[in-house]
This record gives C-alpha cells, structure tokens and sequence, in this order.
C-alpha cells in the first residue's frame, strides 16, 4: 500500500472522515505530544499484533515521529496479513510542518 502524504492525511481529517491511526512512538513521546489513536511502541508491537482491534482488511495509517519506524511497522502488520496499512510520509514532523 503506497504511502500517504501530511496534506491528504489532514485532509481527510478536516473532512471528518474516520481514521484508523497507529503511533508506534515510544510511550513517552506518545505523551509528549501526539494527534491520537493507539500507541502501541514498535519495540512491543511483534508481541502485542494480535491484540490490535482492526480488521485485516481495515486502513491503518501508522505513524511515528519522522516515518522510519512506523514504514518498519507498516512491513510486520503486512506480514502479518494486514492488507491496507499505510505509512504516514515524513511522520509527525510532516504535520507540523504543515502548521507552521
């Protein structure tokens, strides 16, 4: 599944449309600043795949601060039958640039 950018992302936010959001930031970062959804680390997510409330087939666009953890999350959810997880391009930082 290709990426999506900051700009369709927000988007669709603005639009109102539900999103199934993923931040595989430490829990530290989480709380520090984050836009919502499920933080589950990429460092537990291996151990915690099966707990995730989404459907195989749902969209979920996992995220991190820069989009280098969250791609690597992006690859195990995939292996893991995940059929439409989708990286946030550029991360957080990519939508906070947005804002300035």
């Amino acid at each position: 599944m290709s990426p999506i950018s900051a700009t369709e992302f927000m988007n669709r936010l603005k639009n109102g449309e539900p999103v199934n959001l993923l931040d595989v930031r430490e829990e530290i970062e989480y709380a520090t600043y984050n836009i919502g959804g499920k933080n589950i680390p990429l460092s537990v997510l291996p151990h915690s795949i099966n707990q995730l409330a989404y459907n195989k087939t749902d969209e979920i666009i996992v995220i991190c601060k820069i989009g280098l953890r969250s791609e690597t999350a992006r690859l195990l959810l995939n292996q893991n039958g995940y059929q439409n997880a989708r990286n946030l391009s550029g991360g957080l930082i990519a939508i906070q640039k947005l804002h300035q």
